[in-house]
C-alpha cells in the first residue's frame, strides 16, 4: 500500500503493567472507501524490531461498484506484508506477478533496490460487493539486504503452521513461536503471529525477541490486571515474560524482532539507511526509471513540494 497522510497516534494512558512500555492508539483515517488506522511510525515508537509501518485496514464494506484502488506506487528498502481478515485484494506489481490475496493468506513482496506495485478490488467482487479488513505492515531490510533484487512470495494458508489447544488459535506467519516455525523468510530476526483466544485462555510471550508488541484486533484482553480492547498497539519492555489473556474471545498480532542494524529513514514510500538513497529513488520514480506494473495505466505521482526524510530512531 501506499504512504498516505494520516493523523499521529496518540500515547495511551499509564496502566499499572510495568511491562507495557508504551500504548498507541492510532487514529482513524477515511479514505472515502474503506478506513485505516495507523499504529507505526508514531511520535512515541517509531520500530518494533523490523516493522516500521503498521495499518489496519478496514473493517469495510464496499457498496457495488466500489472497491479498493491503490494506483501503481514504487517501495524501496523493504518488505510489505499484507495479511487480511476478511476480503480480497488483487495485487499487481512490476514483476508480472498478477494475484488475488484471501483471509489466512500471505503476500511477501521485497522492493529491494526497487519494485512498483497496485492493490485493487477486483471487478468481479466490485459487481457483487465485497468486504475488507486486514493488516498491511512494512519490515525494513537489513542493510546488506537493501540492494537486493526485488521479489514476491505468496504463501497460502495451509503452508504456515497453526498451534491449537487450550482455547487458543495461534497461525505463526514469521518466526517461531509455540514450538512451530514459520516457513517465511525475512531479513532480519522477526517474529509475527496471528493469535485468536476463546474468554479465559491465555497466551505466553516470552522475551526470545529484545522488542515485542501486541496490537489489538477484537475483543478484550488482560495483561497483569490490566484490560485493553480492540485497536491498540501495546509495546512491551525487553526481557519480560508476558502472559496475554483473554477476557471474551479475542483476536491480536504478535509482532517484533530484533533492533535494526542502525536508524532508518522513511520518506512516502521510500525506506534506507542512506537519505541519499531516498533521494535517487525520488528522481527515479518521477524520471520513470521504475518498471512498469503490467496491466496498469495509472500510476501515483511523486508528493509535491517533497518533505525532507525522517530518521528512525
Amino acid at each position: 500500500m501506499s504512504w498516505h497522510s494520516a493523523e499521529d497516534p496518540i500515547p495511551g494512558d499509564h496502566f499499572s503493567c510495568d511491562a507495557i512500555e508504551t500504548l498507541i492508539v492510532p487514529r482513524a483515517r477515511d479514505l472515502g472507501s474503506f478506513e485505516v488506522r495507523r499504529a507505526l511510525p508514531s511520535a512515541k515508537r517509531q520500530m518494533i524490531g523490523p516493522f516500521i509501518f503498521f495499518d489496519q485496514m478496514g473493517p469495510a464494506e464496499f457498496l457495488l461498484g466500489q472497491g479498493m484502488d491503490v494506483r501503481p506506487h514504487p517501495h524501496i528498502g523493504l518488505s510489505t506484508v499484507t495479511y487480511l481478515f476478511d476480503g480480497e485484494v488483487m495485487h499487481r506489481d512490476s514483476l508480472g506477478t498478477s494475484l488475488p490475496i484471501r483471509p489466512g493468506e500471505l503476500n511477501w513482496m521485497t522492493a529491494g533496490r526497487g519494485i512498483a506495485h497496485s492493490e485493487r478490488t477486483a471487478p468481479e467482487l466490485r459487481a457483487s460487493g465485497s468486504k475488507l479488513f486486514g493488516i498491511q505492515s512494512w519490515v525494513a531490510l537489513s542493510a546488506r539486504d537493501e540492494e537486493t533484487d526485488p521479489g514476491f512470495v505468496h504463501y497460502d494458508a495451509d503452508a504456515m503452521p497453526v498451534v491449537t489447544g487450550e482455547g487458543k488459535t495461534v497461525r505463526v506467519i514469521c518466526g517461531e513461536l509455540l514450538g512451530a516455525r514459520s516457513p517465511v523468510a525475512a531479513s532480519s530476526p522477526t517474529i509475527y503471529a496471528d493469535c485468536e483466544l476463546e474468554a479465559g485462555a491465555s497466551l505466553p510471550v516470552d522475551p526470545v525477541h529484545e522488542e515485542r508488541a501486541i496490537y489489538t484486533v477484537s475483543g478484550a484482553i488482560d495483561i497483569a490486571g490490566d484490560g485493553f480492547g480492540p485497536g491498540q498497539l501495546l509495546v512491551f519492555r525487553p526481557g519480560d515474560r508476558i502472559t496475554v489473556k483473554a477476557l471474551e474471545r479475542s483476536r491480536f498480532m504478535l509482532l517484533g524482532g530484533e533492533p535494526m542494524d542502525g536508524p532508518r529513514h522513511i520518506w512516502w514510500n521510500f525506506v534506507s539507511s542512506r537519505p541519499d538513497r531516498i533521494e535517487q529513488a525520488k528522481a527515479d520514480w518521477k524520471a520513470g526509471r521504475f518498471e512498469a506494473v503490467p496491466g496498469e495505466d495509472e500510476f501515483i505521482p511523486l508528493p509535491e513540494p517533497p518533505p525532507p526524510p525522517v530518521r528512525y530512531p
